[in-house]
C-alpha cells in the first residue's frame, strides 16, 4: 500500500477465500499488529487464538446461526478474546486489536472478515461464546468478542467510493 488512505479504501469484508495457505511470516505480522494495538491504560487484556485446523474451523462455523459459514474456507481464523478482569474497556481494546489485524491482512494483500461473537447465539439458542469456550478450552474469565477469518481473496470487491460517503452523518460543533 502507498498510503493509509488507500488501505482503508481497499479494505472490504471478504467472504470467499482461495485454498492457498498464508505464509508464516505474514501470520506473524498479522498477530504483531494485534499485539501492538493501543489499549486503555496499556492493559492489553486481549488473547488471540489462531485456528488453522479445518476440522476445528468447521466446528466453529456452527457457533452462530448465521455469519460463520465462511470459517472452513479461511486459511486461518483468529478468535479475539479478552479478560474483563484486566480492563473494564476490554470490548473497545479487543475491537481495536481486531481491526488492526484486518488492516495488516489487507496491507499484505489478504482478505478478512470480522465475525461478531459477543451477544450472538447458535441455532439451539446457546450463546456463541459458550460454544467457543468449550471448543477451544478457554479460561472461564475470558470473554469472546469476534473471530477474524483471513485468507487469500477468492473475490474482489469494488473500492469504497468517496462519492457515496454519508457526510450528513458528520456534525461540527453540535448535532
Amino acid at each position: 500500500m502507498n498510503s493509509f488512505s488507500e488501505l482503508i479504501t481497499r479494505r472490504r469484508s471478504i467472504r470467499k477465500f482461495t485454498e492457498e495457505l498464508i505464509a508464516p511470516e505474514h501470520v506473524e505480522l498479522i498477530l504483531k499488529a494485534g499485539l501492538k494495538s493501543p489499549s486503555s491504560k496499556n492493559a492489553k487484556p486481549w488473547h488471540f487464538i489462531v485456528v488453522e485446523d479445518k476440522d476445528l474451523l468447521e466446528k466453529l462455523s456452527h457457533v452462530k446461526k448465521m455469519g460463520c459459514k465462511i470459517l472452513p474456507e479461511s486459511a486461518l481464523s483468529i478468535v479475539v478474546a479478552a479478560d474483563p478482569l484486566v480492563s473494564n474497556v476490554w470490548i473497545e481494546d479487543a475491537s481495536i486489536a481486531s481491526i488492526m489485524m484486518q488492516l495488516q491482512a489487507e496491507d499484505l494483500g489478504l482478505g478478512s472478515c470480522w465475525i461478531q461473537i459477543r451477544d450472538r447465539y447458535n441455532a439451539a439458542e446457546v450463546p456463541s461464546e459458550e460454544c467457543i469456550k468449550d471448543l477451544l478450552e478457554l479460561p472461564m474469565q475470558l470473554q469472546v468478542l469476534s473471530i477474524i477469518a483471513i485468507g487469500h481473496k477468492g473475490q474482489e470487491k469494488a473500492l469504497i467510493d468517496d462519492d457515496k460517503l454519508e457526510w450528513e452523518k458528520v456534525h461540527i460543533g453540535k448535532f
